[in-house]
């Protein structure tokens, strides 16, 4: 499934609500695609939270989100291709304190933030 070319209101709505979600994880912090979905309730969205992060690439400086923090379920890097160079989102997180090994966040469960537990 595809971005949508032209989102709707509720789409847009919804990126920026992730957006916001996503300037909220501490540095050296990390949180999964499905943790977001689950904290504003698309269950099921993680896809789109994933279209969301895509959308947040282009932004830099004070604006920025840093979509880096967010990995798969298991701690993988998987949004890695979206970033300027195939090392940039390790290498962000890695400037964090984060350790990387074979694209996957190691002690991912005490790195784990979940916005349904720390912002409710």
């Amino acid at each position: 499934m595809k971005t949508p070319k032209e989102p709707t209101e509720a789409h847009r709505n919804f990126f920026r609500d992730v957006h916001d979600v996503v300037r909220l994880i501490p540095r050296g912090r990390v949180t999964t695609y499905g943790a977001i979905a689950h904290y504003l309730g698309a269950r099921h969205g993680a896809r789109m939270v994933g279209w969301a992060m895509m959308a947040a690439h282009p932004s830099v400086g004070p604006d920025a989100i840093p979509a880096y923090r967010v990995v798969n379920r298991l701690g993988l890097l998987t949004g890695r291709q979206h970033f300027a160079t195939p090392t940039a989102m390790q290498d962000f997180l890695e400037a964090e304190g984060i350790q990387i090994i074979d694209d996957q966040v190691q002690d991912f469960k005490t790195r784990f933030w979940d916005p349904s537990a720390e912002l409710a």
